[in-house]
């Protein structure tokens, strides 16, 4: 379990927003994967990253029931949240009124295959007492990722030989221009707990509203943002297709 003092991470914890609305694959958090719900796979993954306590931030009462039928523990949120980063902020206020955890890491309900090094990484930017967010990228080798708008782009400036670099800016397209990397922002957050209140209280950004990326009110706020670089993208289940991999990945 991380705990440092002094070095920008004392009391992390994992917060897993989840919700039944999907329009590609209603009630995805319950979707079967081998026997096991796939919500329960994410939490699982975040058990094992043994970065901190694992809490879901559920929208609907069945997916309350589903964590708590696996050992985990969740918390009911408001079903109206626009974003998981409110529903996490909520939830966060319900699990610690006294204020313990200073860094909280935001998993996506959609990650059942998440590899904990994955997670464990996201926290190391926090190192640095400056950063008020730390995320993942993976440099882009393929040319459906760097033409896809979907696959959204980091700009960061990787010195030689580092993993850790500050992120630029955020595009759904090819930036930059010129040769060299390209990278593929991974959607795994470690806010500051300050920085999380800071970013939910925020109006939505210019930016933020023309590339529909909710990072960009974070740079446009001024907010700092590092990014760790890994190997590879995990695998996010949005489609029946998406699912039936994430079973394969998970075969017995």
């Amino acid at each position: 379990m991380v705990s440092s003092a002094g070095s920008g991470v004392r009391n992390p914890v994992v917060l897993i927003p989840a919700r039944m609305a999907s329009t590609r694959l209603p009630n995805k958090p319950l979707a079967d994967i081998h026997g096991v719900p796939m919500i329960v796979h994410v939490w699982r993954r975040a058990m094992e990253a043994d970065i901190g306590p694992v809490v879901v931030a559920a929208a609907e009462p069945e997916i309350i029931a589903i964590v708590g039928d696996a050992g985990g523990r969740a918390v009911l949120t408001d079903p109206g949240h626009p974003s998981g980063s409110d529903r996490i902020h909520e939830a966060l206020g319900q699990i610690d009124p006294d204020r313990r955890h200073d860094v909280v890491v935001n998993i996506q309900g959609d990650l059942p295959t998440l590899a904990p090094d994955v997670v464990q990484a996201a926290l190391e930017p926090m190192i640095e007492p400056a950063v008020d967010i730390g995320t993942l990228v993976a440099e882009i080798r393929t040319d459906y990722e760097r033409e896809a708008s979907q696959v959204v782009k980091a700009v960061a400036g990787f010195a030689p030989g580092r993993a850790i670099a500050r992120a630029l800016y955020f595009s759904r397209t090819q930036v930059p221009t010129g040769p060299g990397a390209l990278y593929h922002h991974i959607g795994l957050y470690a806010y500051r707990r300050a920085a999380l209140e800071r970013f939910v209280a925020l109006p939505p950004g210019v930016l933020e509203q023309r590339e529909r990326l909710e990072q960009l009110r974070a740079l446009e706020a001024g907010m700092r943002i590092d990014v760790r670089l890994v190997d590879t993208v995990p695998l996010g289940v949005d489609t029946p297709d998406d699912l039936e991999e994430a079973r394969r990945r998970l075969a017995p």
